[in-house]
């Protein structure tokens, strides 16, 4: 190897080194909490376009006579998100029951995302390991309720939704490329 395509190499390692530094979380920062926040973003994107997509007629649509409609789960998603992130938020809300049409099941996931959206800006590496009770399932980090109850159970419900959607003949969201802009991100 030539002395100029070795200098030419070590100074693309050494642009790379600094470019990966200046990169790298402040002292003490938990990359794991942008992390979460991201993949909060992305899953909010998901859910609201699946809502969304299916058509109003569909909302009482079953894949199987023995689970949820695809309404009841929308709204699974909208209640328990409203639970967790007003608790979160210090004021734990109830949802509404009854929630039947495409209308009011799409206004309650609105409201839930808006709730989530105060639980996800207010959470900062000062206080995302905050211990919280869990009411009779013991204790876990505010990261940790966010990350489980949130993000997790968001992504394992829009597994199901997806379901409903193909058997309807409607591409998911995350499958759908086209037209689709990025996801939105959690507020800041």
């Amino acid at each position: 190897m030539s002395v100029m395509k070795k200098t030419a190499l070590s100074l693309l390692f050494l642009a790379g080194g600094c470019a990966l530094h200046a990169q790298a979380p402040a002292a003490g920062a938990m990359p794991l909490l942008g992390e979460v926040k991201t993949w909060y973003g992305q899953i909010k994107g998901n859910v609201t376009r699946m809502a969304e997509k299916m058509p109003a007629e569909s909302y009482d649509f079953k894949a199987t006579p023995d689970i949820r409609t695809f309404g009841d789960l929308m709204a699974h998603i909208a209640d328990t998100q409203l639970r967790v992130c007003s608790g979160i938020n210090g004021a734990m809300k109830n949802p509404t029951p009854d929630k039947k049409t495409k209308d009011q099941i799409v206004a309650a996931m609105k409201e839930s995302f808006d709730e989530c959206d105060k639980a996800f800006e207010g959470t900062t590496d000062a206080n995302a390991m905050t211990m919280m009770s869990m009411g009779g399932r013991g204790q876990t980090s505010r990261l940790g309720v966010l990350t489980r109850f949130i993000v997790i159970h968001g992504n394992e419900e829009y597994g199901y939704g997806s379901i409903y959607l193909r058997l309807k003949g409607i591409v998911p969201p995350s499958s759908d490329n086209a037209g689709r802009g990025p996801a939105p991100a959690a507020k800041k």
